[in-house]
């Protein structure tokens, strides 16, 4: 068999192929592949693209690249065939989205990749992705009647202005250089900006009569597989940014309520992976995600 590798958009007819080599990517974890694989191509068009790789027409790789602004590019869904492996496919399909993205005005192209996935950071680097930051999700229950335990007067104002003052000058905001949860791509991180938080389901900042001191925005609610196989219902929230572990405590109290009003049962938070954020969660009670995720981003610029 040729070694060449070629490249081209993925079409309908590669579905079994990337199912039968995407089905058990991780033993830990399921892999999503086989789930947005048709949609994945039914909407491909200017602002996403996906790309298989090809041995003799077989396909043994498959990778996306979505546009979230004019110069924000976001890479997903790297995947190879364990038997091709090494055979310099993943360098392939990684080329073919920074061209794509650059050819469109991107001029940064960022990935995310869980922290225990040493494969996936490796590849990432060797394509020249830098470590940009790193998060948490922290995930109060949903509660209509949720109330934050502390000596201060908060008050919840739906404000995307108030919530975007509180962001740019969080220590959340340094952190994560800026970023938070695309609005349109689920688990993309982009910059978030004034026009993204007034564009958000909800924006609100927590205040004490003086200054903000905490914010948050809504991105969407969805729904999720719990341990039982049993679909619960998320909302989920594209940043947490706060002062100290009181606010968060309000922050956490405010976001169960509005949760619940969204008929949610779980909601998340993305968070700073500091140990001060983290260890504010679980001073207030709140859980959180077992282990942080990694963002990487590569300087398109050259293209």
């Amino acid at each position: 068999m040729s070694e060449r590798v070629s490249v081209r958009q993925a079409c309908h007819d590669d579905r079994d192929a990337v199912v039968a080599f995407t089905q058990e990517t991780w033993s830990r974890v399921g892999d999503y592949i086989p789930r947005v694989f048709d949609e994945w191509v039914e909407t491909d068009g200017p602002t996403q693209r996906t790309f298989v790789a090809t041995v003799d027409d077989q396909p043994v790789g498959i990778c996306q690249g979505v546009l979230l602004s004019d110069h924000e590019a976001w890479a997903q869904g790297m995947r190879v065939d364990p038997e091709f492996r090494g055979r310099n496919v993943s360098p392939k399909l990684t080329e073919a989205v920074f061209e794509w993205a650059a050819d469109r005005g991107a001029t940064v192209c960022r990935n995310m990749v869980f922290s225990w996935n040493a494969a996936g950071l490796g590849q990432s680097r060797s394509m020249g992705f830098t470590p940009c930051c790193e998060f948490r999700w922290v995930e109060p229950e949903a509660d209509a009647d949720a109330t934050a335990e502390t000596d201060t007067d908060f008050e919840v104002r739906t404000d995307a202005t108030a919530a975007w003052s509180a962001f740019h000058g969080s220590d959340a905001y340094r952190a994560l250089s800026g970023l938070g949860l695309d609005l349109e791509e689920s688990w993309a991180l982009a910059e978030v900006t004034k026009a993204r938080l007034e564009d958000a389901e909800t924006a609100f900042a927590i205040t004490d009569g003086e200054r903000a001191r905490a914010m948050t925005y809504r991105t969407r609610t969805l729904e999720r597989e719990n341990d039982d196989g049993e679909e619960e219902t998320w909302a989920e929230y594209g940043v947490g940014a706060w002062t100290d572990d009181d606010a968060f405590r309000a922050l956490a109290a405010a976001v169960s309520r509005d949760a619940a009003e969204q008929g949610a049962e779980k909601a998340r938070i993305l968070v700073p992976e500091t140990p001060r954020h983290v260890s504010d969660a679980a001073y207030g009670r709140v859980s959180f995600s077992e282990e942080p995720d990694f963002v990487l981003e590569r300087d398109l610029t050259r293209y």
